[in-house]
């Protein structure tokens, strides 16, 4: 088969953190496909054709991919952040391992990206510094029970945590509950990063305590990112820096 299928990240907004690598493929593609807005991101040039779709369709949009690239097109599915991060790729492979047995013969790779987590840390200091771990806030494809029994555990573990979708106009109030969860396991003194549009003109990065955190300090363009126990505040003229230490006393 001369078609082949790229599963590719485009970071978290700024074309500087776009890696070199998915600019190359997206250089010699003939078929982009994706969400509305990441492929509004991809410039037009003859010889390439964009298909974007609503945000619901993830698994329609896997098997048109894959039906292109099975017919030798070059194909990219774009997603923001990193495709393997609650985006494209686990959808792509989903559509494979339920669909045709050719499909599982296809030239397909998997290309990383900047997930807005690790753009949020970096721009902060270092709050991943130590054990994280991610959770996606949405209860769109998993029930809010699960959600909570993940909240309840990674923070009696003392995780860092990063949270993905934490608030959306349809559902509001699971933020609300996750801000109970963690006051409720947590000390009020516990950092929390608010961290909006990284990278964008529109960013928007605000340090504050769990006792002073409030639902509508987020919404579905930022990532929160909770420190551990361990966490620690560095205060400076401008924005201060938040990091976790590398170790945990015996």
């Amino acid at each position: 088969m001369s078609g082949w299928l790229r599963i590719v990240g485009l970071g978290p907004g700024a074309e500087a953190l776009v890696t070199p690598e998915v600019t190359a493929v997206l250089a010699e593609a003939t078929d982009v496909v994706g969400y509305i807005p990441y492929v509004a991101r991809v410039a037009e040039r003859p010889g390439l054709t964009l298909h974007a779709s609503d945000n619901r369709v993830e698994i329609d949009r896997s098997r048109h991919a894959l039906e292109m690239a099975a017919e030798g097109h070059r194909v990219v599915v774009v997603s923001s952040g990193d495709p393997g991060v609650f985006a494209m790729a686990s959808a792509v492979f989903e559509a494979v391992d339920s669909g045709p047995r050719a499909w599982r013969d296809l030239d397909i790779q998997v290309l990383p990206g900047i997930t807005s987590m690790l753009a949020a840390a970096a721009r902060a200091g270092a709050p991943l510094g130590h054990d994280f771990c991610c959770i996606n806030l949405s209860d769109n494809l998993k029930p809010w029970p699960l959600i909570e029994h993940r909240l309840r555990l990674a923070a009696q573990a003392d995780f860092a945590m990063a949270f993905y979708n934490p608030r959306s106009k349809s559902r509001p109030e699971g933020f609300e509950k996750t801000l109970q969860i963690l006051r409720e396991e947590c000390e009020p003194e516990r950092l929390i990063l608010f961290a909006r549009a990284v990278s964008r003109p529109d960013e928007a990065l605000r340090v504050t305590q769990l006792a002073e955190a409030t639902p509508e300090m987020a919404d579905m363009q930022t990532v929160v990112l909770v420190g551990s126990s361990r966490t620690r505040l560095i205060e400076r003229d401008g924005a201060p820096i938040v990091y976790t230490p590398r170790f945990t006393p015996e």
